[in-house]
C-alpha cells in the first residue's frame, strides 16, 4: 500500500497483511455507494464528513473505553509498532522507511522504551554466561 501524503507531506510504501488487504478491499467495495464517494480522502465517515486522524483518534478511544481499556491514545499505535518492529529484529532502516522517520532519534524516542528488555533478551541469547 502507497501513502501519498503522510506527516512532513512525504510519501511511504506501507507493508499490509492479507486480512488487512481484505478488509480494506470491501471498505472500498462498500464505500463506492457512500454520497462522498468521489471524495479526495480516502476515509469518509456517517456523518458526512471526511474521516481524519481526529476522527480516528476519538474513534479508537471510545472503542477502547468500552473494552475497558483506560487512557489510550491512538498514538501509543506507532510506540507498540516499532516497539514490536524492534523486538523482532528488524532493522533501523527498515523502521523508519515504513513508518516515515528521517532521523534516528525517532526510534530512540519512540522503541527506546523495550531497549533494556531487547538488550536483556539479547544478551540470553548469546549465551555468554551471566552477565
Amino acid at each position: 500500500m502507497i501513502i501519498r501524503r503522510g506527516k512532513g507531506g512525504k510519501g511511504r510504501v506501507v507493508p499490509i497483511g492479507p486480512q488487512t488487504e481484505m478488509a480494506i478491499d470491501r471498505y472500498l467495495r462498500a464505500r463506492r455507494s457512500h454520497r462522498l464517494a468521489s471524495a479526495g480522502p480516502l476515509w469518509v465517515g456517517a456523518s458526512g464528513k471526511t474521516f481524519d486522524y481526529y476522527g480516528l483518534d476519538g474513534m479508537l478511544k471510545s472503542r477502547a473505553q468500552a473494552a475497558g481499556i483506560e487512557g489510550f491514545d491512538a498514538h501509543v499505535l506507532r510506540h507498540t509498532f516499532a516497539t514490536r518492529w524492534k523486538a523482532a529484529q528488524g532493522s533501523d532502516d527498515g523502521l523508519m522507511a515504513v513508518v516515515g522517520w528521517s532521523s534516528h532519534t525517532m526510534i530512540d524516542r519512540y522503541a527506546g522504551a523495550a531497549m533494556a528488555q531487547r538488550a536483556a533478551e539479547e544478551a540470553r541469547a548469546l549465551g555468554l554466561g551471566n552477565l
